[in-house]
């Protein structure tokens, strides 16, 4: 990692999600578990146009903080960097507002294999655009798939209770 200025620190904070993402071993999944312990008091006591305002932000300053990462560790999409994480969680989290325990677990286990996975367009999402803009876009549509599955699921639990 080349020296870096207090601009670049705080880029590597929040892609890395403080020291999160530094988590010895799967860092993606700390990122993702990190985000779906917070999102009920920080994300989904908020009211909608709230989180749409929270997750734009997120992303706008995630695209950012992982293109900062990108270059000053000199590497395409670090382990590291869990901001994309934290993204792609709380997308697929997004409509609901409160939620049992295991409707949580669920979004996390979906969210995280659609990540691992990557069908497309997830995938293509994380090869077609260029820096920071390309990873938090590639969890944002993990997260969207993840969001629909969740949603199914949800109806189908509906359906049956």
């Amino acid at each position: 990692m080349s020296e870096t200025n207090p601009l670049d620190k705080l880029a590597l904070a929040v892609a890395t999600l403080g020291p999160v993402g530094h988590f010895p071993k799967a860092p993606g999944t700390w990122g993702s578990l990190a985000a779906v312990v917070i999102a009920p008091s920080l994300l989904l006591a908020l009211a909608l146009p709230w989180r749409a305002a929270a997750l734009l932000g997120v992303f706008i300053l995630g695209t950012w903080a992982c293109g900062r990462a990108e270059t000053v560790m000199g590497k395409k999409d670090p382990g590291c960097v869990v901001v994309d994480e934290l993204f792609g969680q709380w997308l697929a989290l997004f409509f609901f507002q409160a939620m049992p325990l295991w409707y949580l677990a669920a979004a996390f286990a979906l969210f995280r294999v659609f990540d691992i996975l990557k069908p497309w367009p997830v995938k293509w999402a994380e090869t077609a655009f260029p820096g920071g803009f390309g990873v938090m876009l590639d969890d944002g549509v993990a997260g969207l798939y993840a969001m629909g599955c969740l949603h199914l699921l949800a109806y189908l639990v509906s359906m049956i209770g």
